[in-house]
């Protein structure tokens, strides 16, 4: 927990480039246009000071902490700064009460607190009697979804922001502001093509920090002659190395990739499902895990309209058990081209989601007399077994007899389609209900 000043800006040029060149006021602030901007809520809100507390919500490098900070400045407020990890309770309600004290003042408090989503729940629940009562203005900055780790109680009291990674032109943009700026390289001429910042920009990956280190180290490795220093691709390419990809295999960013191939294959959009299993594949995911979700969709899916798709699944994941990564990419591809191009058919997923609700709606029905077994004298006396028909000792292999509760007599669950092989199944349970009518 510490008090800064509004902008405690450090004129050592040791101080991180990002740090040196952070913006201090909106005109200076790169990205974040659906929010920010002439008639933009966030903005409207800014400009006639009518802030509640918000909570910033989004990847890493893309502003949550300096938006925080303008905020401040232009509301004339007092800024605070929380940390998870050392702030104890009695150090928030400490901290708050002196807030308390600044509003019956007319003071206005801002306290800002990163990574919240770190916060324990008592350490959430300090902060709400404050927040409720207007003493401070919360803003919260996470990069995890706020609805799984925020109490319902104090995100119920905040208004989510979304901030997205900056596009490449945003960041080109912020690149040509540190290289102007009289904080960014004083006393250094920097010669850099556009074409290389573009390049900065892409590796990058939407995170505005990252891009401003590459910057600095780029400038740090640069040929250096006097006071000029040439950045050329060559030295970029060495500085570089490979991309990291923003996967979190335990976060939010897990689920939606996972959930982008699925519904990639489920509507047979075969490229689309290929990129989003190599991000996973790229981002360090379990292979295993991957083809248990496709093991799952071949039924799920496809289900009777190609029978071959579970084989097909089940095949590739005893193939990665046996490879494991990287060998087993290809057929974890070969598995999501086949299920992508399949026909599709869910009629055996809503049949067991409609028999699920039967059960949850009649119970425990109980099994009727004629199809149960009577392997004792008084099981039998009692019915058991009583005009069973074995469907084998007729011609079309079917009987009469009910083998459903009369209950659910009637109630319809699987009801295939016209895709694929499900022709078959679907002319065959006509001509069981066809016997059926005339029998």
């Amino acid at each position: 927990m510490k008090q800064t000043s509004i902008f405690d800006q450090n004129e050592n040029n040791n101080a991180p480039l990002a740090y040196r060149v952070r913006p201090q006021n909106l005109q200076e602030f790169y990205g974040q246009k659906h929010i920010l901007g002439p008639g933009k809520v966030l903005q409207e809100l800014i400009d006639q000071d009518q802030l509640s507390s918000l909570i910033f919500w989004g990847p890493p490098g893309v502003g949550k902490t300096t938006l925080a900070r303008i905020i401040a400045a232009q509301t004339k407020a007092h800024f605070l700064t929380f940390s998870a990890v050392t702030s104890s309770i009695k150090d928030i309600k400490k901290i708050m009460q002196e807030a308390e004290a600044a509003r019956e003042m007319g003071e206005k408090t801002i306290v800002f607190v990163d990574e919240i989503h770190r916060f324990n729940k008592a350490q959430q629940d300090a902060f709400l009697p404050y927040v409720e009562k207007g003493s401070i203005t919360l803003i919260g900055a996470t990069t995890e979804n706020p609805s799984f780790e925020l109490n319902s109680a104090l995100l119920s009291r905040c208004k989510v922001f979304v901030l997205h990674e900056l596009q490449q032109v945003e960041l080109i943009e912020l690149l040509e502001h540190a290289l102007n700026s009289s904080q960014g390289f004083p006393g250094l001429q920097i010669h850099i093509e556009h074409e290389t910042l573009a390049e900065i920009a892409a590796f990058a990956n939407g995170d505005g920090r990252n891009a401003l280190n590459t910057l600095e180290m780029a400038v740090l490795n640069g040929k250096r002659d006097g006071r000029d220093v040439t950045i050329d691709q060559e030295t970029l390419h060495m500085l570089l190395g490979k991309k990291s990809l923003r996967y979190d295999k335990h976060g939010e960013e897990h689920y939606n990739v996972i959930s982008a191939l699925h519904k990639s294959m489920r509507n047979s959009d075969v490229q689309a499902a290929i990129y989003w299993l190599s991000r996973m594949l790229d981002g360090g995911e379990d292979p295993l895990y991957v083809a248990r979700r496709l093991v799952r969709f071949a039924s799920e899916d496809i289900g009777l309209a190609d029978t071959n798709a579970l084989n097909v699944a089940v095949n590739v994941f005893q193939a990665c058990q046996f490879l494991g990564m990287p060998e087993c990419d290809v057929h974890l591809t070969e598995a999501v081209i086949y299920l992508a191009l399949a026909p599709k058919s869910n009629a055996a997923y809503k049949a067991r989601l409609a028999a699920k609700q039967d059960v949850h709606t009649y119970g425990n029905l109980p099994v009727p007399l004629q199809i149960r077994n009577a392997p004792t004298k008084l099981m039998g006396d009692l019915g058991y077994g009583k005009d069973y028909q074995y469907a084998h000792k007729s011609k079309d292999k079917l009987t009469s007899m009910e083998t459903a509760p009369p209950e659910i007599k009637g109630h319809q669950y699987y009801e295939p389609t016209d895709q694929g092989k499900e022709t078959r199944f679907k002319q065959r349970l006509e001509y069981i209900e066809q016997w059926h009518r005339e029998h």
